[in-house]
């Protein structure tokens, strides 16, 4: 177990909290330093990636305050969905927390509002509209207020991607409470951030902008027109994650659409093909929403396609895979989506899909909503940022990290590593050459019987089927992540037909099928192998001996698939997530260390006094039947 972190007087209440209510140990970066500056009355702009902790900044100060006698936490939230999360978060840790939403029950509303005024609640959600109520605002003249925390704060700047006007009047709660205010986003440029303080009416706020590197995310740009050629990259994206078919392994991917037609068309295209998939967009049903959310979130789905309705306030750890399926209409939306990946830590694809069509269509979906010249101008800059993304030959990670204008992101910060301009720029390159020239029909060239009996080969050597274009950009040198993960970089006929097109290889390898040369496997979306050969090969000692091919993560206990077990049953009991229960970490850390009393599940990262009060004794039952 960790060692506990020492503080300063000062820093005390909001340490004990930290540790005795979410049962954490220390900060993560950036928390510390929003938490202090709101314990100490200041206002404060928060800037922290998406999985970076940002709830944690005003929900600790609020126990302080609360603990201290000063008074309620309001929190301005968008969605309901995350209110109802976040109060269920807060309530499973012992905290005494409510919302108030349209979605209620006339009583219950009325009963929040009499909590609030009898001084019961140490937080309250709300929505920005309810916000801005006189009748609202009338009852917290009448309330001790501690802090106001404005989450999602982008949606108050018309230089945001995601502008609600609702947020404009956010500021005149300075009328009734001189309480600190904090302003949190996941992506906020300089000028947002501006925007932000001046709407707010901030006073010399604290800034605590974290680092938008996410080393564990490989971040990539595909240049497809064709809905049929997006469809089959993403399942091949799909095969290469694990995530293809309904017998789909660990993680979860998500598809992101423009439209909701375009959400719907893919989802029937991925379901054809044997994918087993769900949809989610504004023009769903409230109960259609709720289910494929709720089949995403459990795991009876593993893929989700969907538009920009879902995500906000989502916390998956396990998301391997996030497809940009139409490109976004500005970087900061497309930052904030591609970072709900990967928020456990471990390896993370995020992929951009990109045809001039996408600005056709994101200009059509703006035009709506723009409003004289001056907000068209920003539309084209956001869409102009998209397309030099999509286009450049840069470090992606360095790109969306000098678009924010972090500091480290200047200069000469390292390149990732890892993103496909890093691994493969010859690829890049090819790439913008098929954009630019992607009206010109594509030159087939024959390939020679040599080079016929080299694909057989390479065939000969795959650990599984593959699909046909994967196989073509392995044998023409490409070392793109998904390639490498399918062991493809490892065929001794890697590149050997590099000096061939795309299209000329994958007409070689069709020639081959109808010959019966190579064969088909599955009806849905069909990949290469060699026929009569079995799919899994019986061991022999030269495979035995054989170093095993590198797995994604390391295989789970029986303890942590109970503990796993326990956590899904007893979120279905008490109707709440299973994140609720506990998070994936936990199991991670109860695994690693057997604690074998309540003092030391109290010690364990995510847990805390009130979950090891009611959950700790069926814990330490599992440990004790799943001992070593």
């Amino acid at each position: 177990m960790p060692e506990p972190v020492r503080t300063t007087p000062a820093e005390a209440p909001a340490r004990k909290v930290l540790r005795e209510v979410f049962g954490y140990q220390r900060f993560r970066p950036g928390q510390a330093e929003a938490v202090q500056a709101l314990v100490a009355g200041r206002d404060a702009v928060v800037v922290l990636p998406t999985g970076g902790g940002k709830s944690l900044c005003y929900q600790v100060p609020a126990i302080v305050a609360s603990r201290a006698g000063r008074g309620l936490a309001v929190v301005v939230s968008p969605l309901i969905a995350l209110m109802e999360d976040q109060v269920g978060a807060l309530r499973a840790a012992g905290v005494a927390a409510a919302a108030i939403h349209s979605h209620q029950e006339e009583s219950d509303r009325r009963g929040v509002l009499a909590a609030i005024a009898r001084g019961e609640l140490e937080l309250v959600y709300v929505s920005p509209e309810r916000a801005a109520l006189d009748s609202f605002r009338r009852l917290l003249e009448r309330a001790p207020i501690a802090l106001v925390a404005i989450d999602e704060a982008h949606c108050i700047s018309e230089w945001g991607h995601d502008f609600r006007p609702e947020y404009m009047r956010l500021g005149e709660l300075r009328e009734v409470t001189s309480a600190p205010t904090i302003a949190l986003t996941a992506t906020a440029t300089p000028q947002v951030i501006r925007e932000i303080e001046g709407r707010l009416q901030l006073r010399e706020p604290a800034l605590v902008r974290g680092s938008f590197r996410r080393e564990n995310l490989e971040f990539a740009v595909a240049h497809l027109r064709s809905d049929d050629a997006r469809t089959a990259a993403v399942i091949a994206e799909l095969e290469a994650a694990g995530l293809r078919g309904r017998a789909a392994g660990r993680g979860r991917a998500i598809v992101y659409c423009s439209t909701r037609a375009k959400t719907e068309s893919f989802a029937k295209a991925l379901r054809i093909h044997g994918v087993a998939v769900g949809y989610y967009h504004a023009g769903r049903t409230k109960l259609a929403r709720e289910r494929a959310q709720r089949a995403f979130e459990t795991g009876r789905t593993r893929v989700l396609v969907a538009t920009n309705a879902f995500g906000m306030g989502i916390d998956l750890p396990d998301v391997r895979l996030i497809v940009h399926a139409q490109a976004p209409g500005s970087l900061e939306a497309y930052y904030q989506e591609a970072g709900r990946a990967g928020r456990d830590g471990l390896p993370a694809r995020c992929v951009l899909f990109f045809g001039p069509g996408d600005l056709v269509t994101q200009r059509r979906l703006r035009g709506g909503g723009s409003s004289g010249a001056a907000l068209g101008d920003r539309d084209e800059a956001a869409l102009a940022a998209v397309e030099a993304y999509a286009r450049g030959r840069l470090c992606r990670q360095k790109v969306l990290c000098a678009h924010f204008a972090e500091p480290s992101a200047e200069g000469e910060a390292a390149a990732c590593g890892i993103c496909d301009v890093c691994q493969d720029p010859d690829g890049i390159a090819d790439g913008h050459e098929e954009s630019a020239a992607a009206s010109a029909p594509r030159e087939i060239t024959p390939l020679s019987a040599d080079e016929h009996a080299t694909i057989v080969e390479a065939a000969k050597n795959l650990r599984r089927p593959v699909g046909k274009s994967n196989l073509a950009r392995a044998l023409r040198g490409s070392r793109a992540k998904p390639l490498r993960r399918l062991g493809l970089v490892d065929l001794p006929q890697h590149g050997s037909l590099k000096a061939h097109g795309e299209a000329s290889i994958v007409a070689a390898i069709d020639e081959l099928l109808e010959s019966g040369a190579l064969a088909r496997r599955g009806s849905k979306y069909p990949t290469v192998w060699l026929p009569g050969r079995p799919v899994r090969a019986k061991r022999t000692d030269d495979s035995a001996s054989a170093p095993p091919a590198r797995s994604r993560r390391p295989p789970t206990s029986d303890l942590a698939r109970a503990l796993d077990r326990y956590r899904r049953r007893t979120a279905r009991a008490l109707d709440w997530k299973p994140y609720m229960v506990f998070q994936r970490r936990v199991i991670a850390a109860i695994d690693e260390h057997r604690p074998r009393s309540r003092d030391a599940l109290a010690r364990v990262p995510g847990l805390g006094p009130a979950k090891v009060e009611r959950f700790g004794d069926d814990l330490l039952d599992l440990i004790r039947r799943h001992a070593r």
